[in-house]
C-alpha cells in the first residue's frame, strides 16, 4: 500500500492558562500525583503566561519538513497530533482517514528507546487507531534516531555557539555537561525477558559521546534533569543542579549545557536549565552557557525527510552510534526486540 501521508506525534502542551491544569491532570492520569504537585509544576507554565512552546515548536517543525519534500518533490502532507493536549492524536487520525489517508509514516518527536520515548508513543498509535475502528489508516512509526549524523552535526555546532558566549577567560576551563530527562530506575532496567535493559540510558550515553566527539572537548559530564514522583523511587542520577554544586566545589568556573535529551525548547529545557540551572549556576559564580536544541535548525528537517527516504526509497540508514536503536513499528505493534518493556513499577513521564 502506497504511503498517503507523515504524522509528526509529540507530546503536547498548554497554549492558553486554563489549559494548564487539564494538561497536566491528561499527563498524569491514573498516577496519584496529588493535587498540590500539579499546582506547582503548573506555576512553570504560569511563568511563561500559561503557554508551553512544544505546539508552537513542533508546528515550525512540521513547516520545515514541508519545505524538504517540496524541495524533494515529494508529495506528502504532514499531519500533527500530540498525547496529551490538542490536537489530540486521536482527532488527528480521524481527519487522517477522512481526508482519504490510507497509509501514514510517523515521526515521533522522542529519539530514544524505552518506555517513555518508544513504547508509549505505540500505545498513542494504537489508542488512536482504536477510538476511530474498523478504516483507520495504517501508521507505520519510524526508527529511533538518537545518533543520526545530522542530529549529532546539529548539536556539536550549538555546543560551540554555547561555548562562544562564555567570558573568553573562562572558555579554555570550561566543562561540557549534557543532560536528558530523568526516567526511574526501574523504567531504564525494564526487567522483561526480552528487554534491551538501560536501552535509554545507554542511548543517552551515546548521543552525547557522539557530540562531545564532534567537538572540541576531550571530556564531559552526563546528568539528569526533570525528575517527578516520590522521593523514595530512585530516579537516574545525579541531577543537573546537583551536579552545578559538585563542580563548583571542584574549582570548575563555566559550564556549556547540552540538553541532548530533547528536540526543543520544551517547558523542562527553559524552566529547568534556562532558570533553575542557571540561577543555581549564578549564585555558584559559575558563569553558564545552554546549547540550543536541534528543533529550529534546518538540519533537523533534512533528517526526519532522510527518515522518510529510508522507508519510501530504500535510502541505507545513517547510524553513528554503538547502541542498537530499533526500526520501524506497524499500528502501535511493540518493537520486536522488547527494547520498550514496561516496568513492573508503573508508567514515567517526560516526553
Amino acid at each position: 500500500m502506497a504511503v498517503d501521508a507523515l504524522l509528526l506525534l509529540s507530546f503536547g502542551g498548554p497554549e492558553r492558562p486554563e489549559d494548564v491544569m487539564p494538561f497536566l491532570e491528561n499527563v498524569t492520569r491514573g498516577r496519584g500525583v496529588p493535587r498540590e504537585r500539579l499546582e506547582e509544576v503548573a506555576e512553570h507554565y504560569f511563568h511563561f503566561g500559561g503557554v508551553s512552546p512544544i505546539n508552537a515548536l513542533n508546528r515550525d517543525i512540521i513547516a520545515a519538513v514541508e519545505r524538504e519534500f517540496a524541495t524533494a518533490g515529494r508529495d506528502l502532507p504532514v499531519y500533527f497530533g500530540n498525547r496529551n493536549w490538542y490536537p489530540m492524536v486521536e482527532e488527528t487520525v480521524a481527519r487522517m482517514a477522512a481526508d482519504g489517508v490510507r497509509e501514514a509514516l510517523v515521526f515521533t518527536t522522542s529519539a530514544w528507546g524505552g518506555y517513555s520515548g518508544c513504547a508509549q508513543y505505540n500505545e498513542d498509535i494504537a489508542r488512536a487507531r482504536a477510538a476511530f475502528g474498523e478504516g483507520a489508516p495504517d501508521l507505520v512509526k519510524l526508527r529511533q534516531y538518537f545518533d543520526h549524523p545530522l542530529l549529532v552535526e546539529a548539536f556539536a555546532d550549538a555546543i560551540r555557539a554555547a561555548l562562544a558566549e562564555l567570558p573568553a577567560e573562562r572558555r579554555d576551563g570550561a566543562r561540557l555537561v549534557f543532560t536528558a530527562h530523568s526516567i526511574p530506575v526501574a523504567a531504564d532496567t525494564a526487567p522483561a525477558p526480552d528487554a534491551d535493559v538501560r536501552l535509554y540510558s545507554r542511548q543517552v550515553a551515546d548521543a552525547a559521546r557522539l557530540c562531545a566527539a564532534a567537538t572540541d572537548f576531550g571530556d564531559y559530564d552526563l546528568v539528569w534533569q526533570s525528575r517527578s514522583g516520590s522521593p523514595q523511587v530512585p530516579w537516574l542520577e545525579p541531577d543537573i543542579v546537583d551536579h552545578l554544586e559538585d563542580l563548583s566545589a571542584k574549582g570548575v568556573d563555566a559550564v556549556v549545557v547540552c540538553p541532548v535529551g530533547f528536540v526543543s525548547d520544551h517547558l523542562e529545557v527553559i524552566w529547568d536549565l534556562d532558570n533553575e540551572a542557571k540561577e543555581k549556576a549564578g549564585e555558584l559564580g559559575v558563569a553558564f552557557a545552554r546549547a540550543a536544541t536541534p528543533g529550529p535548525d534546518p538540519r533537523f528537517a533534512r533528517m526526519v525527510a532522510e527518515l522518510v527516504a529510508e522507508h519510501l526509497d530504500g535510502v541505507p540508514a545513517r547510524k553513528l552510534g554503538a547502541v542498537p536503536g530499533h526500526g520501524c513499528t506497524r499500528n502501535g505493534t511493540p518493537c520486536a526486540v522488547g527494547c520498550c518493556a514496561l516496568p513492573p513499577r508503573g508508567r514515567p513521564a517526560g516526553n
